[in-house]
């Protein structure tokens, strides 16, 4: 569970959650997150707490509305717009996380909490005063990670609570997700529930043994108190710390036991067809035909199922079960992009809908959905042709180019959802930033469009087109707080043939109105307080938008998406990258003064940075042609292999194993808002092999099949990444090679026709004669392929086995879809 709103901090779903974004990435026990709300809020083994009874039990379910999140009345949170504290009229006094360069970290450097970051000093501390830790662990921009700051860690008299009783620490989970997931796992399996801000009490010696998300300062009808908690806890520590300490030693074993994924030597992976059938079956019983998706809200992106989705069309093409998954995809595609999700004026997606319509957005922007959402945009365009799709492809990269993006090349992490309404604004709201109200539009949008049927204006096109309502169009239901009264969010309640007809307005004209409504509107926006923005950048999400730009570019056929592309990965191996050990670092921080800036001790990087950055190379490769970024993949891989290789279980640890404060080595069981590290890891193991040559890495792919074979084979709608990826690895991957000169537009055309043909098991390769260079020396038979008549020619190769060659772009649609 993420820290879900609408069902209130800490609350568990009943029965599976399609949208695999409400539990944390680190879910290990096999099982959905069906926590109630009693369970959720408090971990551990509470038999060895007195008071038990009042601590954990409550008068009944919270039935409090959390629909939307919203800040509890009081002063604004100190965040400045990029993350740095903003200074106050008074001095205060800072704590040792003034030194760091985590946003979220910064953000409570001023709390009258003795907060240490995760490290050896804190370690120390709590081993030489016998004091056990308390980890809170969060993000910067989580909403309730600001609500417990402010009515927890900002207060003197619990600050003074916890200094006297623990060494407290931070974490910043996006900086950490190796510690978010070890405790997030303890936290999942001792109470069925989860979210951030994590709350975690540990031994000195780092073993948890008791957990919970976000509790009030004080106690409710519904809530134990997070004061109650820490002064119960502190007693029994004094009291009965042995035997806390034996309970957490026997929980973490089982933790060990239950968490482990493996495969004998000897294991095949599953039956491709067992799976990816049972996998659809699964989606289309889950699948919403009116509005798309994947549950009845709240509704996520969902990029694995969708891409899971297109390629089972693929291999399914005439038959009525692949008719089905095509339309599945494409009509949520389709819905999300005419949603209120989507940001109409500024662009860019939100991060979920808190309804089911993809109405009412939690307005915060993170990198990682705008990074597979424009692929799925344009995979959905090279399939339909549609230019809708094309159109939010562009949509999300320029917001990605304009707001998200570092001067360096690099891309920051996210937006927050809470913003200033104006200037003068004591109280930051959800949406401040977004919403209109119908009076607002119509100030800005007086002018009247002459060639209307009626006298018509600008504004009254607009509002009916995007439903906007004089008394707002948020139903009281999705804003139990008020905080949207009156007010709008955009959505396009009408096709634009409809809105046309309705106006009289040719296509074109209308086209043209809606877009400089837009433009207006932006310019309007730009005017008020924008939201936090995080300016860490991370190699995992910098991996994912840099296949954003490639793939987009390479499909729709943009030049500068891929030269965007190619400054991000060159923005990687400068500042994320260590050429002297050959390892990737893990984050890396806007400056003040537009630098870029890295922690004292930089954060080395953990699997899902090499497996997204190596994806994201074979994609820039394979978009721009150039061979030093399929170079630095393969050496990269290596490396992944040597990190984080499970030698006995097979598949990777998420985790290498240097770092001994890591107490569980952990992977990935499931793709959720992200696909899961071996999900990727077995496509790039793949592609990779098919580069090179080398074999093995086909077997390391069969064997990471084979260890999550029992998931895959029970639920393998939770591992839609990795299903399609079994796919490839059953059906083998068609080696697609151009024989030609790169200067020439006929070897050009060849190419084109590769990138924006749907063919998902394929990689690209060019040809183009220079015997010494990296491909040709470790793909000896590239030497046998000549061109024909001095022309470019296309050659399909399977098991490293060529057919006839084709010079024509008809014949090489016929063989890439056949």
């Amino acid at each position: 569970l993420c820290c879900c709103p609408w069902l209130g901090p800490g609350v568990g779903v009943r029965g599976w959650c399609s949208a695999a974004l409400c539990r944390p990435r680190s879910t290990r026990l096999g099982r959905a997150a069906v926590a109630g709300p009693d369970r959720a809020m408090l971990a551990g083994p509470a038999r060895w707490l007195r008071g038990a009874p009042a601590l954990l039990c409550r008068a009944g379910p919270n039935r409090v509305s959390y629909s939307r999140r919203t800040l509890d009345k009081g002063e604004p949170v100190t965040m400045a717009s990029k993350g740095h504290i903003r200074k106050s009229g008074t001095c205060r006094k800072t704590n040792r996380l003034i030194n760091e360069k985590s946003p979220y970290l910064l953000q409570h450097a001023y709390n009258p909490v003795d907060w240490y970051p995760w490290g050896q000093e804190a370690f120390d501390k709590a081993h030489k005063e016998n004091k056990p830790i308390f980890l809170s662990v969060g993000y910067s921009t989580c909403h309730w990670c600001h609500v417990m700051e402010k009515e927890s860690f900002e207060n003197k008299e619990i600050g003074q609570i916890l200094d006297e009783n623990f060494v407290c620490i931070k974490v910043d989970r996006e900086e950490r997700p190796d510690i978010d997931k070890v405790y997030m796992t303890f936290v999942q399996a001792t109470s069925s529930g989860g979210g951030w801000p994590m709350s975690v009490w540990l031994t000195p010696d780092l073993q948890p043994f008791v957990g919970g998300t976000y509790f009030p300062r004080e106690d409710t009808m519904y809530k134990v108190g997070f004061r109650t908690i820490l002064l119960r806890i502190a007693s029994q520590w004094r009291e009965n710390r042995d035997a806390l300490r034996e309970s957490s030693e026997r929980i973490l074993s089982a933790l060990q036991s239950t968490s482990r994924i493996h495969a004998r030597a000897s294991e095949a992976p599953p039956s491709c067809q067992e799976v990816m059938t049972k996998c659809f079956q699964q989606l289309e019983g889950l699948f919403d035909e009116e509005y798309g998706g994947f549950s009845e809200g709240p509704k996520f992106p969902t990029p694995v199922k969708l891409r899971f989705l297109l390629a089972f069309w693929a291999e399914k093409r005439t038959s009525s079960e692949g008719a089905q998954a095509l339309q599945m995809a494409i009509h949520t595609l389709r819905m999300m992009g005419f949603g209120g999700i989507h940001d109409h004026v500024a662009q860019g997606f939100h991060r979920y809908s808190t309804d089911h319509t993809w109405h009412v957005p939690h307005f915060e922007k993170m990198l990682y959905d705008q990074g597979q959402l424009a692929v799925m945009y344009a995979e959905a365009f090279q399939i339909s042709g549609d230019e809708f799709f094309a159109d939010v492809t562009r949509d999300i990269l320029c917001y990605v180019s304009r707001d998200l993006s570092d001067k360096s090349g690099g891309f920051y992490t996210a937006e927050d959802a809470d913003s200033y309404p104006t200037t003068q604004s004591k109280q930051k709201k959800e949406g401040a930033f977004c919403v209109w109200t119908a009076e607002e539009i119509q100030k800005l949008l007086p002018e009247p469009v002459p060639e209307a049927l009626e006298e018509t204006t600008m504004a009254e096109i607009f509002m009916y087109h995007y439903g906007v309502k004089e008394d707002g169009n948020v139903a009281q239901v999705q804003d139990p707080h008020g905080e949207l009264t009156r007010k709008n969010v955009l959505i396009m309640r009408y096709s634009l043939e409809l809105t046309a007809a309705r106006f009289g307005l040719d296509m074109s004209h209308l086209k043209s109105v809606l877009r400089e409504c837009r433009a207006q509107l932006y310019e309007a926006r730009t005017q008020r307080p924008r939201p936090h923005l995080d300016t860490k950048m991370l190699a995992s999400w910098n991996g994912l938008m840099i296949s954003g730009f490639a793939r987009s570019g390479a499909i729709l056929g943009e030049k500068a998406y891929v030269e965007r592309a190619e400054h991000a990965a060159a923005f990687l191996r400068s500042h994320m990258f260590d050429a002297s050990s050959g390892r990737l670092l893990r984050s890396c921080y806007g400056g003040r003064e537009k630098s870029v800036e890295q922690n004292v001790a930089p954060i080395l990087g953990f699997l899902e940075d090499y497996v997204f950055v190596i994806q994201a190379l074979l994609d820039l490769y394979e978009a721009s042609l150039v061979q030093t970024w399929l170079e630095w993949a393969i050496e990269l891989q290596q490396k992944q292999d040597e990190l984080f290789w499970d030698q006995e279980g097979f598949a990777y640890f998420s985790t290498d194993a240097s770092d001994k404060s890591v107490i569980l080595r952990l992977k990935d069981d499931q793709d959720g808002a992200e696909p899961s590290a071996n999900s990727v890891a077995v496509f790039n193991l793949l592609r990779a092999a098919h580069y090179t040559g080398r074999l093995e890495w086909i077997e390391k792919s069969g064997q990471i099949l084979a260890a999550f074979s029992e998931r895959l084979l029970k639920l393998p709608v939770s591992l839609a990444e990795m299903v399609r990826a079994l796919m490839v690895y059953h059906q083998t991957i068609k080696q697609v090679v151009i024989c030609g000169d790169p200067k020439e537009e006929a070897t050009w055309q060849l190419i084109r026709t590769v990138q924006s043909t749907y063919s998902p098991h394929k990689v690209l390769i060019l040809a183009d004669g220079t015997r010494r260079g990296f491909l040709y020396h470790n793909l000896p038979f590239l030497s046998s392929l000549k061109r024909k008549d001095d022309k470019a020619m296309a050659y399909i190769c399977e098991k490293f086995a060529c057919s006839l060659p084709v010079d024509s772009v008809k014949d090489l649609q016929k063989l890439l879809q056949s």
